[in-house]
């Protein structure tokens, strides 16, 4: 168990005495004539909500210890509180049992160990306050600070009966959760956007979902969280595996061709005028409620700290026009408009059908966007049209270039755990209209032809980038960024793989904009309930500065690159850069099975086959964790179908940083072959888990009887010979880009140079760098099982990557 705090400000002792008379800690309290031990008291009976009457809050401080022997209430009668009883009190406030997690008479080594920071003295009143105020912000055994659980246990329901003018609050920087989640307000409005996907002549209307504090019913603006997530409205799952698409199909030989960029260049159509609702009349009151939203668990944290919340599913979705489009221009298009009405440049109606419009009256014009995978992908689209009303995103596993989801290497490369998905899947999995029959009747026919064309257009066949994959890619738009970027990925994440964090990442250097990166040990997934790492606190400390321009140095404050060790339980480093100024660059050259620090002309060529036993075919075709597990460990019949390189044992420790690059002189047996890689950590040792562990079912309240989430934590398991670092495929015919075929002769050696997907991995002293080089990936790649050999020039290939020594 270890913590990591990053939301933390520093603050001087008058500021503390502000803060602390603010939220009714000093109530009562005559500081220079109260004594230590009576301002102690004073804190701990404060910190108990729960405790009604003089009794209650005795009996509470009677069942905390302050050293071996006595309570609290013991201990004062002939002591003065100092640093080793008050934390004594403190870890148990904070969850720690003892015995259990600490010893009392050693509370400074479980402060340590558990990586909390602690005031190693307390003398005086002005140290007691300083050393309370900063417990409060410190996190507990269930990563949630004492404030956050004290507001839990019901410590701010007095403050639900502050007037509006006196909201929000705001502690150690970061908004309070003053706002009664017992009466939020819900409601439902349509946006107009400038869109006409569905093609009926009239501008498609965007169902959209709002969460608001009461207080904004009283002139409380307040700034909107929008989460835009196509899976909002429902998902048609057996629709999505009926079109799931084979993947045991044979590589198709692409023709030669000599293709520029400029010929698959995007160029947006021209769009003729696109009819506009007449306003009837206004309203200023919505019309339709909804029920349980599909929320976000954080978002669902800051509505008790004033913030709304508000949900789109966007064009052609159940409640909103139009059609599904996977991540064109019109989808973003469609996530901006509800942006606009928010900052108030955009109508919307209170119904479909009686042209009344309604303003956004209750936003203060900030918007934030929120969500993982899809959602975090529409976060950053939304990011690159520059909308004024977007200050900040919040992008988690999110996508940059479309291309770099469905496919890698002029391949198509299906995202981990969906093989035969593609973009023509995802739009029917998300065409919710389909859930409403009278709705579905009008536009099936249209869904339908559109879905044919987007099937056409994403030429599952070459696997190329084509102007279809270029209307989708948003990195060529980064330049219209305005507004700030948190980045959040998984560094096992092979769903919505690190090529798209990292790009992103890298293309934003010199905009003039700020940016944070945290990159966890976790796959496809969300942190915010994670037990070593404060995510909520340090994004309602980033929010609160960004939308309600609260002056809390966040920018600084914030590590610029967090990641998480993958070698160690609830461990974060920071960095000043991803793959940036303190990395160097290490090479290794191929030899007969091994990877060596010099060249050897001498070494020869190696060669396998792509072709399995019939059996073994199809259980890995049916089973491919299982093939992949029997790949790394180097399992027969798989010892045929690739080559292992590795290199000596590491005699110092590295960060492997950026992308990894190889350099191949490679021939093929036919006239069509691809290559795939995968970067492996060879050593014996305890690694974390592939998911995370439930600490703790509905541990974490998101305010005062709110909502609950699950406590989770990655641990390590028992040992492992290797672990995936990371993995890269190429199409041979796709040597010079990922839009023009070369030709490729059979039995012919060509050079070719591929780049692997990013990676930020701690490889242990003692351990070896593993290369596999294979064919065929029964996740990832089609694979049809095909007589088809490979050959490398190993004299001609060697393995270039980044990475910084960590010292012993």
């Amino acid at each position: 168990m270890r913590f990591n705090q990053f939301g933390k400000v520093t603050v001087s002792y008058p500021q503390a005495l502000k803060e602390l008379q603010t939220i009714r800690f000093l109530t009562g309290v005559e500081l220079n004539k109260i004594t230590p031990n009576a301002l102690w008291l004073h804190f701990l009976a404060q910190a108990s909500p729960l405790a009604h009457s003089q009794s209650a809050k005795k009996a509470r401080l009677n069942s905390l210890l302050a050293n071996e022997y006595q309570t609290v209430l013991e201990y004062t009668t002939t002591n003065t509180v100092n640093a080793a009883s008050f934390y004594a009190v403190a870890l148990q406030l904070l969850g720690f049992e003892v015995d259990e997690d600490f010893d009392l008479a050693d509370v400074f080594a479980a402060l340590k160990r558990l990586n909390l920071a602690y005031h190693p003295t307390i003398n005086s009143k002005e140290d007691l306050l300083l050393a309370w105020y900063d417990l409060l912000e410190t996190v507990g055994k269930n990563g949630r600070t004492l404030l956050d659980n004290l507001a839990s246990a019901g410590y701010f329901t007095p403050f639900y009966e502050l007037a509006a003018t006196q909201k929000p609050l705001f502690f150690n920087g970061k908004s309070l959760p003053i706002f009664d989640t017992s009466k939020l307000i819900s409601e439902v409005v349509y946006v107009e956007s400038d869109l006409d996907s569905d093609h009926d002549g009239h501008a498609d209307l965007l169902k959209v979902e709002i969460i608001r504090p009461l207080d904004t019913n009283n002139g409380l603006k307040v700034p909107a969280l929008y989460t835009a997530s196509p899976y909002n409205q429902g998902t048609n799952d057996q629709l999505g595996k009926k079109l799931t698409h084979k993947v045991d199909v044979k590589l198709a030989t692409k023709p030669v061709t000599n293709t520029s960029y400029e010929e698959i260049a995007y160029q947006a159509p021209e769009v003729g005028p696109i009819e506009k609702r007449p306003v009837a009349g206004h309203a200023q009151f919505a019309e339709e409620s909804l029920e349980r939203e599909l929320s976000y668990t954080f978002n669902d944290y800051m509505l008790a700290r004033g913030f709304a919340a508000v949900y789109a599913a966007g064009i052609g979705t159940k409640g909103s026009d139009g059609l599904r489009t996977c991540g064109s221009p019109a989808e973003t298009a469609s996530t901006v408009a509800v942006i606009e009405w928010l900052a108030g440049s955009r109508k919307a109606f209170t119904n479909k059908t009686d042209n009344i419009e309604i303003k956004a009256w209750w936003c203060n014009g900030a918007v934030a966007m929120t969500g993982k995978s899809y959602l975090g992908t529409l976060a950053t689209a939304a990011a690159t049209s520059g909308t004024p009303g977007l200050k900040t995103i919040i992008s988690e596993a999110a996508i940059s270039n479309w291309y770099d989801y469905y496919r890698d290497g002029g391949l198509v490369v299906a995202p981990g755990g969906f093989p035969g998905e593609d973009a023509d899947v995802l739009i029917a999995e998300c065409f919710s209209r389909k859930k409403e029959a009278a709705d579905y009747l009008q536009i099936k026919d249209k869904f339908e032809a559109d879905l044919k064309q987007v099937t056409v257009d994403q030429d599952r066949t070459s696997g190329n980038y084509n102007r279809f994959w270029d209307a989708r890619n948003y990195l060529k738009d980064l330049h219209n960024i305005k507004c700030d970027i948190v980045m959040v990925h998984g560094l096992n994440d092979w769903n919505v793989k690190l090529r798209n964090v990292f790009n992103l990442y890298k293309q934003t250097e010199n905009l003039k904009l700020k940016r944070k990166l945290i990159l966890h040990q976790g796959q496809h997934i969300y942190i915010n309930n994670f037990q070593s790492l404060d995510f909520s606190d340090m994004m309602n400390l980033w929010l609160s500065h960004k939308l309600y321009g609260l002056d809390n140095q966040a920018p600084e404050i914030l590590p610029d690159v967090l990641v998480q060790d993958n070698t160690l339980e609830g461990t974060w480093h920071q960095f000043a850069d991803w793959d940036g100024a303190e990395t160097e660059l290490h090479s290794l050259h191929f030899d007969q099975d091994q990877l060596v620090a010099k060249p050897n002309p001498a070494a020869g060529p190696a060669s396998f086959t792509d072709h399995l036993p019939a059996e073994a075919f199809k259980r890995y075709s049916q089973n491919y964790q299982q093939w992949q597990a029997d790949l790394l460990a180097r399992k027969a019949p798989l010892t045929t179908s690739s080559l292992l390189f590795e290199s000596q044992p590491l005699t110092t420790a590295l960060y492997l940083q950026g992308t990894p690059r190889l350099k191949l002189r490679v021939a093929a047996s036919q006239d069509h072959g691809l290559l795939s890689f995968m970067l492996v950590d060879y050593g014996q040792a305890k690694r974390l888990g592939k998911t995370s562990d439930l600490l703790l079912s509905k541990g974490l309240n998101a305010g005062y009887r709110f909502r609950e989430d699950n406590l989770v934590e990655f641990k390590l398991k028992k040992a492992s010979p290797y672990q995936l670092i990371t993995k890269g495929h190429i199409n041979l015919q796709n040597r010079t880009s990922l839009w023009q075929n070369d030709e490729l002769k059979p039995d012919t050696f060509y050079d070719l140079n591929v780049v692997l997907q990013p990676m930020f991995y701690k490889l242990p002293a003692g351990h070896k760098l593993g290369l596999i080089v294979y064919s065929s990936d029964m996740e990832m790649t089609v694979h049809a099982n095909e007589e088809l050999n490979y050959s490398l020039d190993l004299a001609a290939c060697r393995l270039d990557f980044d990475a910084s020594r960590i010292a012993d």
